[in-house]
């Protein structure tokens, strides 16, 4: 296990990929499926648009459910790293900014894509950098962005209640350039990303290993929502319209789709 990468230690490196890789998930039943409560109407919609079956068009929303989930772990991976680099002086706290390094008096705030954030966001984001500078006449505040338009390390420019805003010491950064500055090395995040594959199949092959050890078979994707759609009735629409609206009125076994 060898990944020669200067900045990172290979048993950092390969156990970091294994904590991120470990929390996706790997099942869903019906009380997962529905935990934010599904969208009956929408999956209708869907299924006749589309012209799919309303089994095709559940197991999509299973697929969405599991990437949603899976893409907040990605973002632990993207956060959690810098614990490791730069001489151990980042940190990431357990509340208010995502990274800080209180020796340079950087504080970062990180998202995955540049249009993560709405309007809202944004305003509430860039005020608390604000409130930062002001509290504090040395600190820089960043806005890295892991998925940005441009390689850049630029001061932020934004417009708050009509009013223009911008300081130097308030920056958006692309990860590519926090990179570099947390190693000191221009192509790090280019390194970091043509080692990870190589990574990844390493703790994977672990994983498995591990997995017919304690279980007896590898880890496998196990999704019972449809078997239990069918338990309710043969007509999984018809289910999905019952266990969604339970609570409402007429929602009950008489319920009869048309």
């Amino acid at each position: 296990m060898s990944y020669n990468l200067k900045f990172i230690s290979d048993n950092d490196l390969y156990d970091h990929v294994k904590n991120t890789a470990e929390q996706y998930r790997f099942k869903i039943d019906l009380s997962d499926f529905n935990s934010n409560l599904v969208d009956a109407i929408k999956l209708t919609f869907d299924s006749k648009v589309y012209d799919k079956s309303i089994s095709e068009v559940v197991e999509s929303e299973v697929i969405r459910q599991l990437d949603k989930s899976n893409t907040n772990h990605i973002g632990y991976f993207h956060q959690n790293i810098f614990k490791y680099l730069g001489d151990n002086q980042w940190t990431v706290p357990q509340q208010g900014y995502d990274i800080v390094n209180l020796s340079k008096n950087i504080f970062v705030e990180m998202k995955n894509k540049h249009n993560t954030m709405n309007s809202s966001s944004s305003k509430n984001t860039y005020l608390r950098m604000q409130s930062t500078i002001i509290d504090n006449p040395q600190a820089t505040c960043m806005l890295v962005e892991v998925i940005a338009k441009n390689s850049q390390n630029i001061e932020w420019k934004t417009t708050i209640d009509s009013t223009q805003l911008s300081n130097s010491r308030i920056r958006r950064v692309s990860i590519d350039k926090f990179y570099e500055l947390v190693t000191g090395e221009r192509d790090a995040f280019k390194q970091l990303c043509e080692v990870l594959p190589k990574v990844l199949s390493d703790v994977v092959i672990k994983m498995k290993e591990e997995d017919i050890e304690t279980f007896g078979n590898p880890r496998i994707q196990q999704n019972t929502v449809l078997k239990e759609l069918k338990n309710i009735s043969n007509n999984i629409m018809q289910s999905i319209y019952i266990y969604t609206f339970t609570k409402y009125e007429g929602f009950d076994d008489k319920f009869q789709l048309r």
